[in-house]
């Protein structure tokens, strides 16, 4: 959900991909993400802010993403794998250490809450399907893609097979019916459509949906674990690249390759150390220490870290956006959020913050998710003070109101980001004031105690489809922590996700972006550009169109 900004690195897993959003701290599909620059939660991240959450779900994607959807792929190896096998210059073995500037919330995939758990733990659980690279969606634990019946109502699912947990079971149709039963028992978002999971065979399920979903089969990117396994919060066992081998709070986590994982040339490291540091500066001294191979950094501290360190920039696959409140006053008045629309311009905050890097966006889909992205909301609210006034004196704030932004304070993009909008908000008489807050705080009281009157961070999804960055919109959500409630929305969104004519659910989707658009739900700033540090000789990166980052296909030249 929500997406904190990131220290180590990107995207959602699918992380999210076992979970949801806010930070799942967000919510269901969308985690509050912090931007990768400089590390960051479901919302919410630190560059990109997102936290998602398994019980509360959230996610993203990139700007490379293909389309959220059930892409065709092959059984084999996914595209990432295939392009890592085809290096000559592969030293196997090895050990890394990955900064990171929030500890992980929970090692149970259906618990994580923030962006960065849900990114770490990617590499160690999987779905049935999984996202590549280019954001098609390949086999993972299925041996193949699920076979959708004509009336989209059952998807039928053949596992893999040979394949084992990190514990040496064999994975069967029962660990897929009891993981998918449990997620759709905790309320993760977008399963509350499945009526039933059924064993066909000890290798075959069938998933039989309340509603036709031609595009469900994201949502099958659900974590896969064992039957009646009662330990995952403290020793998590999946089917993915790394298992773990400990866990110290507020110290580090450490992942060990996974000698039976089902892609054979992967993964390449045989180690993984996460390791978490206070904020960005701490991370930053353990980087030029040469104590950090790998991490998410902000533009400026990109310019820091030194010659030993290479930069990769992405997208960090998750929007920023100011939230606000509204069933808090004045956010309840229409006018007022968009009067604060108009005051806003996300240009000068890219330029001052970012220098430039990062894409603008008006919706709360990233832009990678092209087909159902509405580019033509990126500029519905365009600067202009006389308008903003105009509607904060037909709202009865003609003097302007005094306000508080709350923002995680170790994600430094989003403080950043606040000091412009406060200078911004001056011009319409508006006194604004940052409170800054560690992220727990944030994320209890702001993300679920709702106890804010507006607040930054960046939103992700936890798989590639539409629902993942809207469902949280929807008044009854859990994971709408800016209380954002539209009678014409939930119509909207209801009719769209019951549509089974594609280029139909496109338009409707759109049309759901629109209206939030004109309710100014919230202020949608950009798609934060994501900064990866890697020591030189370290290579592999691949960045997804989803706040994850996969470490199987890292790996150290010969």
């Amino acid at each position: 959900m929500f997406k904190q900004k990131r220290s180590f690195w990107p995207v959602s897993l699918l992380s999210a991909i076992m979970v949801a959003s806010l930070l799942a701290a967000c919510g269901d599909n969308t985690a509050t993400t912090a931007p990768a620059a400089t590390t960051a939660a479901a919302t919410t991240a630190s560059s990109t802010t997102a936290a998602s959450a398994a019980t509360t779900a959230a996610s993203t994607t990139t700007g490379a993403a293909t389309v959220a959807g059930t892409t065709a792929a092959t059984t084999g190896t996914t595209a990432a794998a295939t392009t890592a096998a085809a290096a000559t210059n592969i030293k196997k073995g090895g050990s890394i250490v990955i900064g990171l500037q929030t500890e992980v919330d929970h090692l149970d995939p259906y618990q994580a809450t923030s962006a960065d758990t849900r990114s770490v733990l990617f590499n160690v659980f999987e779905g049935l399907v999984k996202p590549d690279k280019d954001g098609n969606l390949v086999p993972a634990v299925a041996e193949s893609l699920p076979v959708i019946s004509a009336d989209a109502k059952t998807y039928t699912v053949k596992l893999r097979s040979g394949l084992k947990f990190h514990n040496g079971a064999n994975v069967s149709a029962e660990d897929v019916k009891y993981s998918l039963d449990t997620a759709v028992g905790l309320k993760i978002a977008g399963l509350s459509n499945i009526s039933a999971v059924e064993v066909v065979d000890p290798t075959s399920v069938k998933i039989t949906l309340k509603a036709a979903d031609n595009n469900f089969t994201p949502y099958l990117t659900m974590a896969i674990v064992p039957k009646d396994y009662k330990d995952q919060n403290t020793k998590p066992v999946g089917t993915g690249p790394f298992s773990f081998v400990s866990f110290t709070p507020q110290q580090s986590l450490v992942l060990k390759k996974n000698a039976t994982y089902w892609q054979k040339d992967l993964p390449h490291l045989d180690q993984v150390t996460y390791k978490f540091f206070s904020d960005t500066n701490a991370l930053l001294l353990g980087l030029q220490g040469g104590s950090v191979d790998v991490t998410s950094v902000d533009n400026n501290t990109s310019k820091q870290v030194g010659s030993n360190f290479k930069i990769v920039q992405a997208n960090s696959n998750a929007v920023q956006q100011l939230n606000l409140n509204n069933s808090v006053k004045p956010f309840d008045n229409i006018k007022v959020r968009q009067a604060l629309s108009y005051a806003i311009d996300p240009d000068e905050i890219m330029n001052t913050v970012n220098f430039g890097k990062g894409t603008r966006v008006g919706t709360p889909v990233i832009p990678g998710l092209k087909a159902y992205f509405d580019d033509s909301l990126t500029n519905a609210y365009k600067k202009d003070t006389a308008k903003a006034k105009q509607l904060l004196s037909e709202a009865g704030f003609p003097n302007g109101f005094n306000l508080t932004i709350s923002v995680p304070s170790n994600y430094q993009v989003h403080v950043d980001t606040a000091t412009v909008i406060v200078n911004q908000l001056k011009t319409i008489g508006v006194n604004a004031q940052i409170s800054l807050v560690d992220f727990p705080t944030w994320l209890s009281k702001v993300y679920t105690g709702r106890e804010y009157q507006a607040t930054i961070i960046s939103v992700d999804g936890s798989n590639l489809s539409p629902q993942s960055f809207l469902s949280r919109y929807v008044s009854t959500a859990t994971n709408n922590f800016f209380n954002y409630k539209s009678a014409e929305f939930d119509a909207l969104y209801a009719k769209a996700v019951n549509e089974t004519d594609k280029a139909k659910q496109i338009d409707l989707f759109k049309q759901t972006q629109q209206q939030i658009s004109k309710d100014a739900a919230n202020i949608y700033i950009q798609d934060i550009a994501s900064f990866v540090a890697l020591k030189n000789g370290l290579e592999g990166y691949t960045p997804y169109p989803l706040y994850v980052f996969d470490v199987s296909t890292l790996y150290f030249k010969s």
